[in-house]
């Protein structure tokens, strides 16, 4: 998946509300391809289920970018290789490298134990959208994701209205007004109360919701990435 550039002449920081229609009048269209992009991802294969749940688990307080470096260095071995496999990959890469891999290592081995490492059923056989994503960010199978990395790696696979309520996300809503400060999100409540202040932002605006996420994400970066 290739990273979408934004052109710096188009950014600035902070935006009103009024410079943020502007600057989606501009990205839409990239951002609705990056969207689209996701749908086609979640019809992969279980490995390529499994593997975007691992760059996500990557990601956790990292970079998207660093989290796809480690994909890169652990796919030959992600599905056969032991924890110190993995770390040898990743050492001098990434700074988690010691506890990244065994969280990924606990996680392939809950989900094939339980689920036969079969994502597309597993994914499939949630009816409740809320509790596919209690699911993976509160099972004690599933190590080093909340609600923030649920919410991402489902929305990579296609499955649509989750918020990612990450650190720029946060300010951007800091910026409108629309939370008073920006501080963690770390239990289920505080979560869905920012989630939904996104979420009724968006109507405001007449923005798509999963479409505001990735444009107020890239007006922060000047990327559109996953």
């Amino acid at each position: 998946m290739e990273t979408i550039k934004i052109d710096q002449k188009l950014l600035s920081s902070p935006m009103t509300v009024k410079e943020l229609l502007v600057y989606y009048s501009c990205v839409k269209d990239k951002i609705k391809r990056r969207l689209k992009e996701f749908e086609e991802a979640g019809k992969e294969n279980d490995r390529r289920l499994f593997e975007e749940l691992c760059f996500c688990i990557f990601t956790a307080n990292a970079s998207a970018k660093m989290g796809a470096n480690c994909i890169e260095r652990i796919r030959p071995v992600l599905l056969t290789g032991s924890a110190a496999e993995l770390q040898k990959k990743i050492k001098g890469h990434y700074r988690f490298w010691r506890v990244r891999p065994e969280y990924i290592v606990h996680t392939r081995e809950f989900l094939r134990e339980e689920y036969g490492l079969k994502m597309r059923k597993l994914l499939e056989s949630f009816k409740d959208r809320e509790a596919l994503r209690d699911f993976f960010a509160k099972s004690k199978g599933i190590k080093g994701i909340g609600y923030k990395e649920a919410s991402h790696f489902l929305r990579n696979i296609g499955v649509k209205g989750y918020g990612i309520m990450d650190k720029h996300i946060l300010k951007c809503l800091c910026e409108f007004g629309i939370i008073c400060e920006v501080k963690p999100v770390n239990t289920k409540e505080k979560y869905l109360e920012m989630e939904g202040k996104l979420r009724e932002f968006a109507r405001k605006i007449k923005i798509d919701f999963d479409e505001l996420d990735l444009l107020l994400w890239s007006s922060k970066t000047g990327e559109i990435l996953k």
